[in-house]
């Protein structure tokens, strides 16, 4: 046959030969083995690319369908396994150079054009040439070829992210293949000069914009996920290397000098032998500036992105001491690029909009930061030697930003930052243009830009900080203060961040000057703002700023104590006394002078207003703190008070504190500032807050005068904000004491309220309790209406306070609000149950809300007393009231239940059961099991109203009515864990209570026919079951009348078989029946519970039981069949019905051992009942099992059906009498083999049912027989043959792999433990083979691999005594080295690493023995887990997401347990440590990890530089290279200075 197709060679090159015929002749001889010709494969390969070439150079003319046929021929060829297979058995196969070129032209001809099309084979074919080495030498033998075909790819990939196609994996596949050759290229090239000029004059331009356009592309979904993820981060950083090693390389150290130091070329000039001068810095700014490459708009962004960028390369590849100055010229040049360089000579005369401002500012900051990070300014260097040439520099650009301010530029306030933190000098002759345009007269409200403006203050702050000249700070900043405001509303001077900030720094700072800066703030006041503040709104807004940045300083610097020195204690209290007398008293006095004026105030009377009391309220509260701290001190209020009178009350009253004011001056004063809602008020809030506190702490404190006072303040603080309370408006509060206004002082009031309510709580009314828990309430359901925007979250909001009062844990401690609160809501609900209907106040709820009724009394009997003269202390009384209360609760109760019976319930409309669900939430927020007996009882019987008393209205959401009955069940659950669950039965029986529930649900449920097939509907009945049995539990618990109350409810169960009337319909009697069902399963269960639970002794009670749970199974048997004969022939179960079987079938076995013990004498076997007596439905569970079976393969990732079903399985599997038929404990055992193989069973689905799996597999393991249990392993085996994975039925190995996975999770014992073990080495050899063709799919890596990493390090620990032949172990080495560790989804990685890891570590704490005699392959396995960690926790410039760097984290602190683990168990890897240490170092060398995986590596490392002898270390430094040693020995002295030191001390403490 080979003599038939001889002569193909010359039909292809005949003329006469069609192209068509002549590519159909080419491709089958490429394929088949019949076609002899001699070299077939370079005649095939040469034919298509003279082929090609020939066309491409117009010496042959094709048709265009040609020529893409044979673009695919040739691509079929590349890629094809025949090619790859000869090119590994060593044939020599090449291709021409020039089909490089016709591909470099072809992808610039698509380029040309603009057109995407076509263009992908030739694409695949270079990626074909370029990954296979033997071939991609056309491209690596020439340079040129090389980085034109870059330069084309990179102009493609260009356009393509610049038109409006999704972006396709293949371009960038392909371009990224082409940048890693490219640089291997590169790194050989012998001449710099030469790779310079090619990288600037064809790859410089492109690449930038590239790199632009890859990371300011806004992705779409229609995107290729691998581009935006993986490959555009992989070609940024390979742009970056490719310029950094062809623009700044070592050899062009001496070009960049000569052309950056101009005056070292004027000294050096003679000594250079005549030679072409290569200026790289020119020739990298030319093409830069290069207009031609991308629109001018475009180019001025790329301009300012690369700028920083170039730096960063050049800083990295030259940046040494010597060179510093070299460096600081380069940054010159560049800066000179950016047009915002122009505006310091005055050259530029259009205006930068706001973006072209952002993105220039944002390179200068990266160009600063890069000065900052290098050490490139050395202050003294550079004025001794070079004539302060950088600070001049620096100087003008400060100057420049200064005068041209952008505070709507977060980069404008960080570049500040940076030239501060250069050299504070730099900015310091415009410190005061500065402050001004930064700070005090910013207008920044935007988290963005504040953000960086509280950083540059902090700059500024800690740098005056530590030159300890922070009054020349201040002294500046009051300067600006002074000056005549910009804006009529100037923002605060101090926000809650930057005094947080100042905080800091007070407490560094010598008190002398600090004081110093409250001496200059005083001067100020008295001197330039109070003389002229009359009339004056702006100096009342400059004497506000300074009383806010004074009450700052006061409130945060360090408070004095007895070890202060004696002239720092005088001075401060000179200070306080000037303080008072200079600056407060005028102020109060200018106050007094205008109290007339408080029906129509000024605006300037109002900051007075604010700054008088702030300063007053600052003054008493510094002077009270230091009288207690230092015993030095004189307290001028003590003073003051002493000498009025003895009581503690009397003595407290302001006007005492100023010398010249009297009472009533002082009542002027309190009534002018009360109608400012703003400082002033909630200033005289915390003044009367300090009363109360300073009463508190007198010892005489017994007087009613001082109750009476007590008493009076609190009222006072609460009554002040009532009507800005009432209004329900307000704003977020930043807590700022100077920065509130009317928005925002509700906030501030209702939090000082709140945060106080301990100390006022004991002196308010009743009346005042009832207003703070009706506010509470009110501000609670404005939560929900009201959203608080992100950048508000820091901020204090009046809703925030009273949701954190709402669930906070001290709220259940303060009785008389938590009482008044469930009053409040109780009374809301009784008016939504108003709005439903109209003359229904002999409904319950609207009695639970009566008011003559007290319901509370003997927590509110201390409120009564305040306020009032009389006080009841007769004991008789407060019985007799609690006597009425419960009486009341006990008529009310038996009105439910006869309103129930009744059947008239209210109809409910959406808008009142949404009302009423958002009061039953703030009832879930309250700690319901800490309630009083009568709160207890009255929130059981609001519950139970609304559930047996209300009904939704017909046209309601049916799932908003059953969300309202599902809350209504939770809280009722709730209730019963309470500890005074047992007050319910003082006003019901228990058998009335659940008699109403379930009345109520039958009623209710001809409603919810839509709903059956929701999870809604499975979650309401959940819920009810949840209810009924902590019901049920508790009657049993008790027992008191228990078989009384059990009897009634069964009986009243029985009765209820007539809401089952068949004329009814189909659907209703579903609904009927799966409700029936939730309160007898229920009771079978719990019945069921306590019998197993009770000890023999209790013979009467277990009898009791028993007889209670007999008719109960029965009864329950009977509705099951009942749901079960309205199912057609095909319907599949319904989810609710699954678990009443399992607990009918648990309760049956519970009757069948207490009959036996019964007629046997108790001498039974509880374990199997089955072999001595019948139970009551064995068809029923047999139709069930098989009906379970059948659809259990069907039921794909149903999670609820699958854990109902399993559940039942493992009960049913427990009796071995039960299955139908000649079915065994096999034919289950199938089934879930079919269920694991099912094409919906995913990984994610067998660990959510692991847990049942693994307890049916126990039950399953315990009945069956040796011979069945050798039928399943043989079964296991069958689904670990590799033919599965050839045939493409990766779901069949999965089933079986995790079946071992379930079997080792079985206790196991006797022959079948034999036969399991038996067969491991069979398993693990079949674990092998399967990883190994698994791996060669990557889709098959998650969903195959992890399982099966899993159960080997299962198999080996449990194997630890078993497995005694070594090479069964070392198996396992052969999986892990198959595995690949790179280029996965993060979370594919996470698992798979620790997968690796798990095995690894089995072998190490179980197989030690093994483990040291293949130690090679342990540190391979494990070396590769340590390169991976590197390698995902490098800094890459983008992190990732949080989650993702999470998974690296857990994976480098997992290496470093392994390496601790090493080091501890194994003193014989003692000669291995070196080897570990160098490979660590090896790897080490070529990333840069980011800090925390960096400090868990180190952690790990050190362990293993402990088993280091000083013959490891000389080893080390003198084998490893020069570079990676530069790492070791920086790597040893941090282990020298910080761990092995911390190690020796405490083995110093070690016995």
């Amino acid at each position: 046959m080979a003599a038939i197709y001889s002569g193909i060679h010359l039909k292809l090159k005949s003329a006469k030969t069609s192209w068509e015929d002549k590519i159909k002749l080419a491709h089958f001889a490429w394929i088949s083995h019949q076609c002899f010709l001699p070299n077939k494969e370079q005649v095939l390969l040469d034919w298509v690319s003279h082929a090609l070439a020939s066309y491409y150079t117009k010496k042959l003319e094709l048709e265009d369908e040609i020529v893409e046929k044979l673009w695919t021929y040739l691509d079929n060829i590349l890629h094809s396994r025949k090619l790859q297979n000869l090119l590994k058995d060593g044939k020599i196969i090449n291709l021409s150079f020039s089909i490089a070129q016709v591909i470099n032209e072809r992808i610039s001809e698509s380029c040309a054009q603009k057109s995407h099309k076509n263009v992908g084979t030739v694409l695949s074919c270079c990626r074909g040439i370029l990954s296979t080495p033997p071939l991609s030498i056309i491209y690596t033998a020439k340079y040129e070829l090389m980085v034109n075909l870059l330069s084309k790819l990179s102009w493609l990939a260009c356009q393509w992210l610049t038109s409006e196609d999704a972006v396709t994996f293949q371009l960038f596949d392909v371009l990224q293949l082409t940048f890693t050759q490219y640089l291997l290229i590169q790194r050989q090239q012998i001449n710099p000069n030469r790779v310079f000029g090619q990288v600037t004059s064809h790859l410089f331009q492109p690449a930038l914009l590239l790199r632009h356009l890859l990371m300011a592309r806004v992705w779409t979904p229609a995107d290729d996920g691998r581009v935006r993820q993986h490959l555009s981060r992989e070609i940024r950083n390979q742009i970056e290397a490719m310029l950094q090693t062809g623009i700044f390389q070592p050899e062009l150290l001496s070009s960049y000098r000569e052309e950056l130091l101009p005056e070292r070329e004027l000294q050096e000039k003679k000594k250079r032998a005549l030679k072409t001068i290569l200026l790289p810095v020119s020739t990298v700014l030319s093409k830069l500036h290069d207009a031609s490459f991308c629109e001018p708009a475009l180019q001025v962004i790329i301009i300012a992105n690369s700028v920083p960028l170039i730096y960063k390369l050049f800083l990295d590849s030259y940046c040494k001491a010597e060179n510093h100055l070299v460096c600081f010229h380069m940054c010159t040049r560049l800066f000179g690029c950016l047009r915002i360089s122009h505006l310091q000579e005055d050259l530029w005369q259009e205006m930068l909009s706001p973006t072209d401002w952002s993105t220039e500012l944002l390179a200068i900051e990266q160009l600063l930061n890069l000065v900052l990070s290098n050490d490139i300014y050395n202050v003294a260097a550079d004025r001794i030697r070079h004539k302060d040439i950088q600070f001049q520099f620096y100087r003008k650009l400060a100057e420049m930003l200064v005068n041209h301010s952008q505070a709507t530029v977060p980069a404008w306030f960080r570049c500040l930052k940076a030239l501060i933190s250069l050299n504070h000098l730099i900015v310091e002759p415009d410190l005061d243009d500065l402050v001004a345009s930064a700070w005090i007269d910013a207008e920044v409200s935007e988290p963005r830009i504040k953000k960086p403006q509280e950083t540059l203050i902090n700059t500024m702050f800690q740098t005056y900080t530590k030159l300890r000249q922070f009054p020349k700070l201040f002294e500046e900043v009051l300067s600006v203060i002074c000056r005549p405001a910009a804006d009529e509303l100037r923002l605060p001077v101090l926000s809650a961040g930057l005094t947080a900030k100042l905080s800091e720094c007070l407490l560094e700072l010598p008190p002398n000057q600090i004081l110093d800066i409250l001496f200059l703030l005083l001067e100020k006041c008295q001197t330039l703002i109070i003389p002229d503040v009359k009339q004056d709104f702006d100096m009342a807004l400059k004497l506000l700023s300074v009383s806010s940045v004074l009450h700052a300083f006061l409130f945060n610097m360090k408070s004095l104590d007895n070890v202060t020195p004696l002239p720092v204690v005088l001075r401060t209290q000179n200070l306080l006394d000037k303080m008072q007398r200079e600056v407060i008293q005028p102020l109060l006095d200018l106050l007094k002078d205008h109290w007339a004026e408080e029906n129509k105030p000024g605006l300037w009377l109002e900051k007075v207003s604010d700054s008088a009391l702030l300063l007053v309220y600052t003054w008493v509260e510094v002077d009270t703190l230091l009288s207690i701290n230092s015993s030095k001190y004189v307290s001028r209020l003590a003073e003051a008070t002493d000498g009025v009178s003895d009581s503690a009350a009397e003595s407290w009253d302001f006007s005492a504190l100023l010398p010249g004011m009297d009472r009533q001056g002082w009542k002027k004063i309190v009534a002018l500032s009360s109608n400012f809602y703003s400082t002033s008020k909630y200033c005289l809030e915390r003044l009367m807050l300090q009363k109360i506190k300073k009463v508190l702490m007198q010892t005489s404190f017994q007087t009613e005068a001082d109750l009476y006072t007590l008493q009076q303040a609190a009222a006072f603080i609460l009554h002040s904000g009532r009507s800005s309370m009432s209004t329900g408006e307000s704003e977020p509060w930043n807590g700022n004491i100077s920065a509130i206004n009317a928005l925002s002082y509700p906030a501030a009031h209702w939090y000082l309220v709140v945060s106080n309510l301990t100390i006022l709580i004991p002196y308010l009314s009743l009346k005042d309790i009832e207003y703070v828990a009706d506010m509470l309430l009110k501000t609670l359901s404005l939560t929900e209406a009201r959203e608080v925007s992100a950048d508000q979250d820091s901020s204090i909001v009046v809703e925030k306070i009273s949701d954190a009062l709402l669930h906070s844990t001290f709220l259940p401690e303060i009785k008389v609000l938590h009482c008044a609160l469930i009053s409040h809501i109780i009374q809301q609900c009784a008016g939504v149950l108003c709005s439903a209907a109209q003359g229904i106040a002999d409904q319950p709820i609207q009695q639970l809300a009566a008011d003559n009724i007290p319901w509370h009394d003997e927590v509110f009997s201390s409120c009564k007393m305040i306020g009032t003269s009389e006080v009841q202390s007769e004991n008789k009384q407060s019985k007799d009231e609690l006597l009425v209360c419960w009486t009341a609760m006990e008529k009310i109760a038996q009105h439910v239940l006869l309103l129930t019976r009744a059947g008239a319930p209210i109809t409910l409309e959406e808008d009142q059961i949404e009302s009423f669900l958002h009061l039953l939430e703030i009832i879930s927020a309250l700690k319901l099991d800490s309630l009083l007996p009568s709160d207890h009882t009255r929130c059981f019987l609001l519950l139970l109203s609304l559930i047996a008393n209300t009904r939704a209205n017909v046209s309601c959401s049916k799932l908003l009515s059953l969300k309202f009955l599902i809350t209504c069940f939770r809280l009722l659950t709730c209730l019963q864990t309470g500890r005074s669950v047992n007050s319910v039965f003082k006003v019901f029986h228990a058998s009335d209570v659940l008699e109403a529930v379930m009345t109520a649900l039958l009623t209710v449920s001809k409603n919810f026919a839509d709903v059956l097939s929701t999870p809604d509907w499975i979650e309401f009945l959940q819920v009810t079951r949840t209810f009924l049995e902590c019901f049920l539990q508790m009657i049993v618990e008790r027992r008191q009348s228990l078989k009384l109350n059990l009897e009634k409810f069964t009986s009243f169960l029985v009765s209820c078989k007539s809401y089952a009337d068949a004329d009814r319909g189909k659907t209703w009697n579903t609904i009927v029946n799966q409700l029936l069902l939730v309160p007898l399963t229920t009771l079978c269960h719990v019945l069921t519970l306590y019998l197993q639970q009770q000890p023999e002794k209790k013979q009467q009670l277990t009898e009791m039981l028993s007889a209670l749970l007999e008719p109960t199974v029965l009864q329950t048997g009977t509705a099951i069949q009942f749901c079960l004969g309205n199912l057609t022939k095909d319907q599949l179960l319904p989810l609710a019905l699954i678990p009443s079987v399992t607990t009918l079938l648990k309760a049956d076995l519970m009757t069948c051992v207490g009959g036996f013990m019964k007629t046997e004498g108790g001498q039974g076997n509880p374990k199997d009942p089955g072999k001595y007596r019948e139970y009551s439905h064995t068809e029923l569970y047999q139709k069930f099992y098989t009906q379970i079976l059948r659809e259990l393969t069907l039921a794909g990732g149903h999670l609820q059906f699958l854990h109902s079903a399993l559940q039942f399985l493992t009960v049913f599997c427990s009796v071995t009498d039960l299955y139908p038929g000649q079915q065994t404990a096999l034919t289950v055992f199938h089934s879930v083999k079919q269920l694991l193989a099912g094409p919906d069973t995913t990984v994610q689905v067998i660990q959510d049912l692991e847990m049942q799996l693994t307890e049916l597999m126990t039950h399953l393991m315990e009945n069956c027989t040796t011979e069945e249990f050798c039928v399943m392993m043989r079964l296991v085996l069958q689904g670990l043959e590799v033919s599965n994975i050839w045939k493409q039925n990766p779901k069949e190995i999965l089933s079986a792999v995790m079946l071992i996975k379930l079997l080792l999770s079985c206790p196991l014992s006797g022959e079948k433990k034999k036969a399991f073990w038996f067969t491991s080495p069979q398993i693990i050899t079949a674990l092998v083979m399967q990883t190994k063709e698994a791996c060669q799919d990557q889709l098959l890596i998650p969903t195959i691999v992890v399982p099966i990493l899993e159960t080997v390090a299962t198999l080996l620990r449990q194997g630890e005594e078993i497995l005694s032949n070594p090479h069964h172990v070392t198996l396992a080495f052969s999986i892990l080295l198959t595995i690949p560790v790179g280029h996965l989804k993060m979370e594919e990685y996470g698992n798979i690493f620790l997968g690796i890891h798990e095995v690894l570590f089995s072998i190490l704490q179980c197989h030690p023995k093994v483990m040291l005699k293949s130690a090679p392959s342990f540190l391979n396995s494990f070396n590769r887990l340590v390169v991976s960690v590197m390698h995902e926790g490098r800094q890459k410039g983008d992190r990732g997401s949080t989650d993702e760097f999470g998974v690296v984290l857990k994976c480098a602190h997992l290496i470093e347990r392994m390496y601790t683990h090493i080091a501890a168990k194994t003193e014989e890897f003692t000669v291995f440590s070196p080897f570990i240490v160098a490979q660590y170092v090896i790897e080490l060398q070529k990333v840069t990890l980011h800090p925390p995986v960096k400090k868990h590596l180190t952690e790990g490392i050190y362990h293993i530089l402990d088993l280091c002898i000083e013959r490891d270390i000389k080893f080390l430094n003198a084998s490893l290279q020069a570079g990676v040693r530069e790492v070791f020995k920086e790597l040893y002295n941090d282990y020298i200075h910080y761990h092995k030191s911390k190690k020796h001390g405490e083995k110093k403490y070690t016995a």
